[in-house]
């Protein structure tokens, strides 16, 4: 619990304490919360213009460098963002 939590907590058994005094006292008596890392949530939906489906699902193609195609996947390492775009 951090001290938010442990203020509400003594507010429901009667015991009005400032937040301050209460975090004073956690950290006189070396209580400390855990704070969880926010997950990184790439995903916002449609974002920006979809572009139209030329090859649709045709791959095949009779001499090289005919046909490209790439993706754009972006993901979490270690907290920074990083970008992968293999082409075909």
């Amino acid at each position: 619990y951090g001290y938010r939590r442990i203020q509400l907590d003594l507010r429901n058994d009667a015991c009005y304490l400032n937040q301050k005094t209460v975090q004073k006292l956690m950290t006189q008596l070396g209580l400390k919360s855990t704070v969880r890392p926010k997950r990184y949530q790439s995903y916002k939906g449609a974002i920006g213009k979809v572009a139209p489906n030329l090859l649709e699902r045709n791959f095949g193609a009779s001499k090289p460098n005919q046909k490209w195609v790439t993706d754009v996947t972006e993901f979490n390492i270690k907290g920074e963002r990083v970008y992968l775009s293999p082409i075909l």
